[in-house]
Order: structure tokens, then sequence, then C-alpha cells
């Protein structure tokens, strides 16, 4: 939508027509005691060419050229240049929902084919348009397992990524909806025997992820089978997306939500980011969000429209699924276009490359630190434990233009002096090498 400025004149016909007498009187009801009675403090205009050169200046104190190891659900994966060519298509260039769905056929379209790659990635029937994240959308997650099976409870396992743990205890702190925690072994894999003890039949689901925040793949049958004989859901959180080019899906689970940012979406400060949520057909009632079908048009032609909308904007509040509003369109299509460029054996050797140069780095590691969560699978994250706190090695790193792992102290104390480490495509063996040699100082 374009923006019309007003005129003045403008301005004076629009306060007759509603009746005020200047524009001051439409903030009347505001108390004057929180009213600003200055000018907002904010730098004077500038020309499109001082822009420019503002914004020249700024980019020139951008670093460029590191090697990056940080992964701990935002990943440094290479982006297609065709990604950001066809995204700014003025037919895709929009977050917001195509609601008219005769003119937004080509968006309703890119939006069913990410909905139709998800199922097939996942092992799921169907899948929404999208999530805003992978975090809320396992809160999300837990919320459908709850609306599901009437259950009031939630079992989340420690090994779940911090922040999104945050996020479900965010979401049902107000809902009368207790979620507890249960252990990891020392090969990183969920602790089978603690699930059992704590799983009760009040649990409405189990949450786990895989790979996990170690880079651990859990043995998903394994929790399923439990879970299962419990009454209760599994829902299985993916963090890293590119896992699902070599992993098994985890069709066994009954609700998949997954971060997609590794499908061709940059590293922005955090986002913004498409999660998703998918599951069986037969829970398509309770999933959040939209779904957006295929059709025929009264001539019989193939079209797309929105499918379900059970949210509060559309009926009831109090019969909505979620509040979710519009959700991440444009990032899921970024995601569609990654996609459809690799495709199914792009995404393998993709995968592929991540696990070998992981276990290369891992192998390197392990000659002067101790690797944790050995005897467990993992895909391309693996945690290193050495004598001295990572923060230091991670500020030399930062000298030699290398980005270090993730610390670990803040969230799990017991595991003392470890961080994450992440191997992507992007990382080459002589930035691995210098690694290792750098943080062994």
């Amino acid at each position: 939508m374009r923006y019309l400025p007003k005129s003045p004149a403008d301005r004076e016909q629009m306060v007759r027509e509603i009746g005020i007498r200047s524009i001051d009187d439409l903030f009347a009801p505001i108390p004057a005691e929180y009213r600003l009675n200055r000018d907002l403090k904010v730098p004077r205009q500038m020309a499109e060419s001082e822009i420019i050169d503002y914004f020249r200046q700024r980019a020139e104190t951008n670093a460029a050229g590191y090697a990056v190891f940080l992964g701990a659900g935002a990943y440094h994966h290479y982006r297609p240049v065709i990604i950001d060519s066809l995204i700014s298509r003025g037919e895709f260039l929009t977050a917001y929902t195509p609601y008219q769905a005769e003119i937004s056929q080509g968006t309703l379209q890119a939006i069913f084919e990410f909905q139709t790659m998800i199922s097939e990635l996942t092992g799921m029937e169907v899948a929404n348009a999208s999530m805003y994240d992978g975090s809320t959308g396992a809160a999300e997650a837990i919320m459908m397992a709850v609306r599901i099976t009437g259950r009031k409870s939630a079992l989340v396992a420690r090994s779940v990524h911090p922040e999104y743990r945050e996020v479900m205890h965010t979401y049902s702190q107000h809902q009368g909806l207790p979620i507890a925690e249960f252990n990891f072994l020392e090969n990183g894999r969920v602790d089978m025997r603690d699930l059992e003890k704590k799983i009760s039949a009040d649990t409405a689901c189990v949450l786990i992820q895989s790979p996990n925040f170690f880079g651990t793949i859990e043995d998903v049958t394994a929790v399923a089978d439990l879970v299962h004989s419990k009454g209760a859901l599994l829902v299985v959180s993916i963090a890293e997306a590119l896992s699902l080019g070599i992993v098994k899906p985890p069709s066994e689970a009954d609700i998949v939500s997954m971060e997609s940012q590794s499908f061709g979406v940059p590293l922005g400060f955090g986002g913004p980011y498409a999660g998703v949520l998918a599951t069986k057909e037969k829970f398509v009632r309770q999933i959040p969000g939209r779904l957006v079908g295929e059709t025929k048009d009264k001539n019989g032609k193939r079209g797309f429209v929105l499918t379900l909308s059970t949210r509060e904007q559309h009926i009831r509040r109090e019969k909505a699924t979620s509040n979710i509003c519009t959700n991440q369109a444009l990032i899921a299509t970024m995601a569609t276009i990654y996609m459809t460029v690799y495709g199914r054996e792009g995404l393998k050797e993709l995968a592929k490359q991540n696990l070998a140069k992981a276990a290369y780095a891992a192998g390197q590691f392990g000659r002067k630190s101790k690797i944790l969560f050995e005897g467990a699978p993992r895909f391309n994250e693996f945690v290193v434990q050495t004598e001295k706190d990572p923060h230091e090695a991670n500020n030399r790193l930062l000298e030699k233009k290398v980005i270090g792992g993730f610390p670990l102290k803040r969230f799990y104390p017991e595991l003392g002096n470890a961080a994450v480490w992440c191997c992507t495509e992007l990382n080459t063996k002589e930035q691995i090498d210098a690694a290792v040699q750098a943080v062994g100082q």
C-alpha cells in the first residue's frame, strides 16, 4: 500500500468532517500529565544523498569475512542469490496475509508448496502456513496437545533449546498449565527412566528436540513408544531444519514444530525467522494459524484459497486455536525457494557436508579438549569442554576473525567450561584447524 501524504487543506477537511476543532482534540481523553509538551528529540531530516552517505559510513563498520562456528538455534548457511531476487518481486514482497484469493494466487500457491514440502520433510500429513519462529511454534504445539487430549500438563526435555523453554513457560504461566522438565544422559539423549517416572495421566504431551541443543540426535521411536503407552502425545521440535536432509524424519511424533531459518533465511540478530507446525490430519482442526488448500474455481481451473483459519480474527475468540496474527509468509517463501533450488538430493548433499565437517572438527578438538555427549549420533553440532572459560577462548578467536562456540554455563552450570560448536558447509578445513589451535593455546 502506498503512503499518500496529506496537505494542510486535506487535514482541515478531515477535521471538519469528524466534527472537531483541531487534531489536539483527538487526544483530549489523555490526562495532561501524560502528554509530551515538547517536540520529539529526533535528528533533523536528511536529503537522499545524505542518507546514502550515512548508511555507507555505518556499513563500513560491519564485520565481514569471519569464520562462524556459532549455531545454537541460528545457523550460518549459504543463501543462493536467487532467493532475494525472487522475494523482491512485487507479487511476493509483503508479510501480509493473502485474504483476497482472486488477486493472490501466486502467494497462495507458494505457501501451498511450502506446506507440501514441509509435510514431506517431517513425515507429517499436514503443515500450516508458518508460525512466528521455532520457539513460539513449540509453545503452540504444547497448547495444541492440551486441546486435543484435554489433559493439563506437559513435560519438556532439558536438552531442548533453553530459550525455547523460556518461551514455553511464558505461554503457559497464565493458562494454568504446569510444564515440568526431565533430564538427559551422559550421551546427550533424554533420560528415559526420568521421563517414565515423571509422566502421568495428566500429561498432555512430551516435547523433545532432535537434534537437541547439544547436537545429539534423539531416539524418537523409543520416546514415542513410551509416551504413547501413557496416552500422551509426542511433540518433536527441530531447530536445525537442514538435519532433515539426512536424519530420518520424526514420523512417529504427533506434532512437529520446526525453525526454518536454515532454509535460506539470513542471520539477522535473531529474526525475522519462520516457524513450522506439522501434524497428523486427524488433528487438523486444532492446528494454529492458517492452512492454504487447493481447489477449483467455477471454470474448473486449479486454484488456491485459505482453507482453514481458526484464529480469533476469523471466529469467536474463545473458540480460536491461537491468537497468532499475520504469519511469516515472506520468510516461508524464502524457505520454499531454498528447498526448490536444492531439491531432495541437494539437501541431502548439504546435510552430508555438515555432518562430515562436524565429525572432523569434533575429532580435532578431541585431541586437546574433552568432547561431551559421546556415544550417540549427532548432526552438525557438538560440545567441547575446556580447562579455561570458553569466553576467554572466544575473545582470542575474535581477534583472528573467528566466531567461536556458544558457552553453556549460563544454562547448564553442571557442564562447567563447555561450549556448543557448529560446523556448516561454509566452514573449511583450514578454518577448523585454526580454531582448534587457537582454543588449545
